[in-house]
């Protein structure tokens, strides 16, 4: 196999769209409250591009050294589990992915902040590399977080909190309060994708030791959790849309709870971990299509 086709397979395109709902929705919030700026949007997407390929590659390497990703894994295959590339090559690419990250937070502050703001471009940077440390340290080295339940706690903070209320700072530097609402929406679907993932390798990670939350309370209590998080990034969502309600376009966002509660639905009936696969991908791209009526309907474009 062609290394090009590897490495495509390596960073999990199939994640990507999750990875830049929060900056979708965080800059149509800036449009909202002021402003926008385009070069800061289009690189701000870039960044958490690259902090997901990131995570996919630090994540491939630390399960798979671990010995999490084995014959008994669920989902795609990954590629130092099945030999495709090396722990070395893996490495180099985790570094590569890494410099770039690091030029990618500085393109991102400069464009919102210049040089002429030195305490928000300081902070921001510093937020970048949390970003960065945060997507190799969910799997990789003896205290990654992913093996002690932390993961949900963390994609909360930094694919919505982070990265919504982030975004949206980055343009208006003004925080508003209400804007707490759809970046919890956008942390509890993305919690929810994670969710999935540990409901699907329930039985490999409890075989390997990985202490996810879904391993802690069981199956049937990860599949109940998994319904209050599309629950909560429900009524977060309502909330603010009535808050702020003005058109009757304010509410197309909420269409796409339809096939999310569709979802919620099949994920309580699953009996078997490895039918949850599919749903994956469902909930990942119905969070993605929300994030995108959302910027349309909050920016006056219909």
């Amino acid at each position: 196999m062609p290394k090009t086709k590897i490495w495509l397979e390596a960073v999990r395109l199939r994640t990507l769209p999750l990875s830049v709902s929060g900056i979708i929705v965080g800059t149509a919030l800036a449009n909202f409250y002021g402003i926008a700026d385009t070069l800061v949007f289009v690189s701000a997407l870039l960044a958490a591009i690259g902090f997901q390929i990131t995570s996919n590659l630090a994540n491939d390497y630390g399960d798979g050294v671990k010995g999490t990703d084995n014959e008994t894994r669920i989902g795609p295959r990954r590629t130092l589990q099945s030999g495709l590339l090396s722990k070395k090559e893996l490495k180099r690419g985790i570094v590569v992915s890494s410099v770039i990250n690091f030029f990618l937070i500085l393109a991102v502050v400069y464009f919102a902040f210049g040089t002429e703001r030195i305490g928000y471009l300081l902070l921001f940077v510093l937020l970048g590399l949390a970003s960065v440390w945060a997507a190799i340290k969910y799997t990789v080295g003896s205290s990654a977080y992913g093996y002690k339940g932390m993961g949900d706690l963390f994609v909360f903070i930094f694919f919505g909190l982070v990265a919504v209320l982030g975004s949206m700072f980055l343009n208006t530097k003004i925080l508003y309060t209400q804007a707490l609402l759809p970046a919890c929406t956008i942390g509890f679907l993305s919690t929810g994708v994670l969710n999935l993932n540990n409901l699907r390798d329930y039985e490999s990670d409890t075989q390997a030791g990985k202490n996810t939350l879904v391993v802690r309370m069981g199956f049937k209590g990860g599949k109940i959790y998994h319904s209050l998080l599309l629950l909560g990034g429900f009524v977060t969502l309502l909330w603010f849309v009535l808050l702020n309600f003005e058109n009757w376009y304010h509410f197309l966002s909420m269409v796409m709870f339809v096939p999310i509660f569709v979802h919620m639905r099949r994920v309580h009936g699953i009996k078997a971990p490895v039918l949850l696969d599919p749903e994956l991908k469902k909930l990942a791209l119905s969070t993605f299509a929300m994030a995108v009526i959302f910027y349309i309907s909050f920016n006056n474009f219909l």
